[in-house]
């Protein structure tokens, strides 16, 4: 069973990979496969779906499509340009520092969900690709959620497993490798793209003397949306303390401003289509084509062989947890991969080594900075080629892999010397 599940995901895999067809429809073929060859119970399958995860995205979803109407998006992407002078280097710059700060402290999905249709407006009125600024993104909501405990799933993990890895200690112990990965990702990203980041001197005047302030369609429904987000944002602040699951808070976020605006039978059919519907059920079939490779051993089997291989040395370990994380991470979605490793770091508990701390901080990079190898490597990715596609962009496969592969080993790179000097030395 363990050879034919093997063999799903991999032809899964290779399907997406080629983008011969959609990538939606190659993952729930790839699901319904594991099923219907016996390796998953249906019930079972459903148990390998993050509903948290697809909760979240459906709430934000929402919550992001009415407060489009109000044309609070526009209002942003000109201020934003304003500030940079119009220029597009400076552009892309200052949107992706500010999507990494808010990576930090809202998830990676949610944060792209709000700058994405930012990005477009700016693109358009400059009339640039906004392929390099997506990109950027995408990296930038990555390296930013690894900050704090809260800004990237795996983290979430890691500090419910083990409760001295606290807030602060996350910001303390990953926020200077993240500031310093973030400073490299931008100035490559700059120089890769710089032959794309031109503009006319007409575009760039007639946005500097635009009045951002009309770009307000609907105040009202503005001050609704504003005070419904800063509610959840100041629940996913508190979700911990609360004991409310992420998405329960941006469910009820996203359908208290429908029922605050109206409610109306229109609304609520305009804001459903607001919904990536192909992307989530993505997620779906990528969840349950994953439980395969879990309940038939394979995931446990890779995780519990790397960890023997080490022979219990915390140097040896943290670097093979570390680059092992970031490979797999950007193949697999980190979150199972991460469910499976923190009961084997544990164990390790037991072979006399007092300070694993060395090898939790190289799981949560690794984790964390591998999702940019690939499109599929992390929930936000996918998010942003969702929505570009949407919007007429095609983000291919091939294209993002041969940038984000390779920012990806800079940033582990950068990690596995930060590991080593502060932890090991």
């Amino acid at each position: 069973m363990a050879i034919v599940a093997a063999s799903i995901f991999v032809f899964m895999y290779a399907v997406i990979v080629s983008e011969k067809i959609h990538r939606t429809v190659a993952a729930v073929i790839g699901a319904l496969a594991m099923i219907i060859t016996g390796i998953l119970s249906f019930d079972k399958a459903l148990s390998h779906v993050d509903f948290n995860t697809l909760g979240l995205l459906v709430g934000m979803m929402v919550l992001v499509g009415i407060t489009a109407h109000t044309g609070l998006f526009d209002f942003v992407a000109i201020r934003a340009a304003q500030a940079a002078k119009a220029e597009p280097r400076r552009i892309l710059i200052y949107l992706g520092l500010i999507t990494a700060v808010f990576s930090g402290f809202l998830d990676n999905v949610t944060t792209v969900l709000l700058m994405v249709p930012v990005t477009f407006s700016i693109t358009q009125k400059l009339h640039l690709s906004p392929k390099p600024f997506l990109l950027t993104q995408i990296i930038a909501s990555n390296v930013g959620g690894t900050a704090t405990l809260i800004g990237d799933p795996p983290n979430i993990m890691i500090g419910s497993a083990v409760p001295h890895l606290t807030f602060n200690a996350f910001i303390a112990n990953l926020a200077p490798i993240a500031f310093l990965c973030l400073a490299a990702v931008m100035i490559i990203v700059e120089w890769l793209y710089r032959d794309q980041l031109h503009t006319k001197p007409e575009l760039q005047a007639e946005v500097m003397a635009m009045d951002a302030h009309k770009q307000l369609k609907d105040r009202m429904l503005l001050w609704k949306s504003l005070f419904v987000l800063a509610l959840t944002v100041l629940g996913f602040f508190t979700h911990s303390m609360l004991h409310l699951e992420s998405a329960v808070i941006a469910l009820s976020g996203g359908f208290l401003l429908l029922l605050l605006a109206g409610g109306s039978h229109h609304l609520v059919e305009s804001s459903m289509k607001a919904v990536e519907w192909a992307t989530l059920f993505f997620f779906i079939g990528l969840f349950i084509a994953v439980g395969g490779l879990i309940e038939t051993g394979i995931i446990g089997d890779l995780a519990q062989k790397a960890v023997e291989i080490t022979g219990g040395d915390v140097t040896a370990t943290a670097m093979l947890v570390l680059w092992l994380s970031a490979i797999v991470s950007s193949v697999l979605d980190n979150i199972p991969f991460v469910a499976t490793m923190i009961p084997l770091i544990q164990g390790m508990g037991t072979m006399g080594i007092s300070n694993l701390d060395p090898v939790w901080w190289s799981l949560a990079l690794g984790a964390c900075l591998g999702g940019n190898g690939t499109l599929v490597g992390a929930s936000a990715n996918l998010i942003v080629a969702g929505l570009a596609q949407e919007r007429g962009v095609r983000i291919t496969f091939m294209h993002y892999l041969k940038v984000g592969f390779l920012l990806m080993l800079l940033t582990i790179l950068l990690s596995t010397i930060y590991v080593y000097l502060r932890y090991l030395l």
